[in-house]
């Protein structure tokens, strides 16, 4: 094992999905099981999901990361990606590698991926054990996106299908399809109350440009019951991954519980 305690795990596996596969690290250990969700166009090796796994191995705990569809080293093409399909792929691979309780992390997109699998799990009676959201974007391509865009951009989505969009992460433009913004639309969860079943921890930078912390109070309203807990940090961006910052998600996740005790 490298000396290095963000550096990731050496085995990389690939799961089948069919029309491409998807690449990712599972680490074994006690339950409940650490899952990782990542963003829009982010990858499974960024420092919070290393991170979270480094967590997970220092406690023998379960570890799941792994990459969506056209992102990071799965197979796939981004452009044919959308809300939907991304949550399908989440839900496939968990329920075959991760059949126990878990603790669902998401970020940004992720957590919005992250809380569609949770309603649905609480609707199915088998809840999630916890959601640990980081600057989540439910709805964002109706709520964030669409809305900042020029007319001249969305007349180009509707009209050509897609937009190449620079990305203040990635030298390559982002290209965002029509198809996003349709399937999203079928996946809107904030004008109604979110039913999770389980814990929610939320943390959120107030300094974010992307998802601004409005949208996080908005998320916080919307959530049905009580053990739902926002952490702000006001100088936090949109990545929270300064050390400080991971330093807040490891003392998120310990106080949740340790493996195989009871949720605090």
């Amino acid at each position: 094992m490298s000396s290095n305690p963000l550096s990731p795990t050496e085995t990389l596996s690939f799961f089948d999905r069919g029309s491409h596969t998807l690449a990712y690290h599972h680490t074994t250990g006690d339950g409940p099981t650490l899952v990782w969700l990542g963003g829009f166009r982010s990858d499974m090796d960024g420092s919070k999901a290393l991170a979270v796994e480094a967590y997970a191995r220092e406690r023998g705990q379960a570890c799941l990361r792994f990459d969506y569809s056209g992102h990071g080293q799965s197979t796939g093409a981004f452009t044919d990606g959308t809300i939907g399909s991304w949550t399908e792929d989440a839900r496939a691979i968990i329920s075959a590698l991760v059949p126990g309780p878990k603790i669902l992390i998401g970020s940004s997109m992720g957590g919005w991926i992250g809380l569609l699998l949770a309603i649905d799990a609480a609707k199915a009676g088998d809840p999630m054990d916890a959601l640990v959201l980081i600057a989540p974007a439910p709805d964002f391509t109706e709520e964030l996106m669409w809305p900042r865009f020029t007319p001249e951009q969305q007349r180009a989505v509707l009209e050509d299908g897609q937009l190449a969009e620079d990305s203040p992460y990635d030298p390559e433009p982002t290209i965002i399809t029509r198809a996003l913004f349709e399937d999203g639309r079928n996946h809107l969860i904030l004008g109604a109350p979110i039913t999770t079943g389980c814990p929610v921890r939320i943390l959120q930078g107030v300094a974010d440009t992307a998802v601004p912390h409005t949208h996080a109070l908005r998320l916080m309203d919307a959530l049905v019951g009580e053990d739902v807990v926002l952490s702000l940090v006001k100088d936090g961006d949109h990545r929270l991954s300064r050390p400080e910052d991971l330093d807040l998600l490891v003392r998120t996740l310990d106080a949740l519980g340790r493996p195989a005790g009871s949720l605090l």
